[in-house]
């Protein structure tokens, strides 16, 4: 009997979760059902990261595993897709038998025809880059009905990346840049907003760069771009849509149009993904990241001139070759001066055929992680007083379900991207989709306890201040970070998401 049923198994970044979504829907209209637990499944699609070594070995792990997960019933079919996919390519069918396809990012158009394929007994890889347009007319997934309404959704705006960091893995699993045209991206927005979705982030490897070579060389009217700061406006200016996020950005793509519109676009959230990876110009430099620490602490102080109460978190890496103790108290000394909300810290992870594998003066795994825990250190403490600077305000909550907490507690995130637990007693009847008022009556070192505000007390407006007060609320400082649904836990320092 055919295959009916799949589950996927997501790693990685925001782009793998959206991927996963695309994949997922091309699998429904194949026929095929989403299964509630993957030892129900008769398909499982691994959908991978490569952004550190730790991930890579994490999927090596699991294949191994899954040839038990395999046995078990005979015709189950296993795809793996993803950054390694793209990687790797072929060679995952050499090494793992029971694998039965392999996928490339560029690819998801084609899991319809591999699974086919696998069915009818035929193992394939497709893989490559495909610097066709027609990669991105992929299906939008579709709202699932058990989980209360849909409000968020991702929308690609861009692919690739042509930075070439001397640490990063990404051009080689991406590809190059390529941006979808504004007129598509708009048409998508405008139809989720249609079917309900408020709240939507654009995805890109470097989101900010979008339409940049067409901008550049004067074709962007040709190409259908357009400089990223007026897609955000035009995006600003759909009906429905009352929450705009971008990730991730590079500092070098930050211009005054695009500062501005965080002051300008009442839908742009007041938070920014900032990654700046090391505070030291020479480690800067080693990365080539392109900027000096003067210049990302330019555009921080730009943002927040535009709007006070930004909320700024960050990437960083601790332990590259050649990190001396004085680079990484720079590292320090700019987490403080930025006063970064939030950062996600990693030690440095090799990675082939990138510039800095070839670099001799390592970092020993000692001194790597004394200097991640130190860095950890600081920034626990600055969450936690941001958290505290918060409680006292109200927040407009947008609720993702039930808190990890347990009890009749649910979960949202506020406009600055925190995650804000509400207690509501029991039988409170409030679902995924709401949209809540609260007051901030708590704070931890991880998220902020509010209490539900009677919405006749006053309203919050679209940028979350009152509107009865007639006023902005209080310039604030930031928001904390959360996982996206379906990141596997197995690769926490996997270029997680805020």
């Amino acid at each position: 009997m055919d295959p009916k049923r799949f589950a996927i198994r997501t790693y990685g970044c925001q782009m793998n979760v959206h991927d996963s979504e695309k994949v997922a829907t091309l699998l429904e209209d194949a026929g095929l059902e989403a299964s509630s637990a993957e030892s129900e499944a008769d398909v499982l699609v691994i959908n991978t990261c490569s952004i550190r070594d730790k991930a890579e070995h994490q999927l090596y792990s699991d294949l191994g595993k899954l040839r038990e997960w395999k046995a078990e019933r005979p015709g189950r079919i296993i795809g793996v897709g993803g950054c390694v996919a793209q990687q790797v390519g072929d060679s995952l069918l050499g090494r793992f038998k029971h694998v039965d396809f392999v996928v490339g990012t560029h690819h998801l158009r084609q899991v319809p025809e591999l699974l086919e394929g696998a069915r009818a007994g035929r193992r394939a890889a497709w893989v490559g880059e495909d610097k066709s347009p027609a990669r991105f007319d992929l299906p939008m997934r579709r709202p699932e009905p058990s989980v209360g309404v849909r409000r968020k959704a991702f929308v690609t705006v861009m692919e690739g990346c042509d930075m070439f960091c001397s640490f990063c893995i990404v051009p080689s699993t991406r590809g190059r840049e390529i941006s979808r045209t504004a007129a598509e991206i708009e048409a998508e927005v405008r139809q989720l907003a249609d079917s309900g979705i408020i709240e939507i982030t654009l995805l890109g490897q470097t989101v900010n760069a979008y339409g940049r070579h067409d901008v550049r060389r004067g074709k962007a009217a040709a190409a259908g771009t357009m400089p990223f700061a007026e897609l955000l406006a035009r995006l600003d200016a759909v009906p429905g849509i009352e929450r705009i996020r971008y990730t991730s950005p590079h500092p070098l793509f930050y211009d005054e149009d695009l500062i501005r519109a965080h002051g300008d676009l009442e839908t742009l959230c007041p938070h920014v993904h900032l990654p700046v990876q090391s505070g030291s110009n020479r480690i800067l430099e080693a990365m080539r990241r392109r900027y000096p620490r003067e210049r990302y602490l330019e555009i921080v102080e730009g943002l927040r001139a535009a709007r006070p109460d930004l909320a700024l978190t960050s990437d960083l890496i601790v332990g590259f070759p050649g990190e001396t103790e004085a680079d990484f108290e720079d590292t320090l000394a700019l987490v403080r001066e930025a006063r970064l909300v939030d950062s996600f810290s990693f030690k440095y992870s090799e990675r082939p055929g990138t510039a800095a594998a070839e670099l001799t003066d390592v970092v020993d795994a000692e001194t790597a992680q004394r200097r991640l825990t130190a860095l950890q250190d600081v920034q626990k403490a600055q969450t936690l007083a941001y958290h505290e600077s918060r409680v006292g305000e109200q927040a407009q909550v947008l609720v993702d379900g039930p808190s990890r907490r347990g009890g009749d507690q649910i979960s949202g995130r506020d406009r600055h991207n925190r995650v804000v637990n509400v207690d509501l007693g029991p039988d409170h009847g409030v679902l995924a989709g709401a949209q809540i008022p609260v007051e901030i009556i708590a704070a931890t070192p991880h998220s902020l306890l509010g209490e539900l505000l009677d919405p006749a007390s006053g309203r919050l407006g679209p940028r979350g201040d009152s509107e009865a007060s007639g006023h902005k609320s209080a310039p604030r400082q930031a928001d904390e970070p959360g996982r996206v649904a379906g990141v596997a836990d197995t690769v926490e320092d996997a270029l997680r998401v805020l």
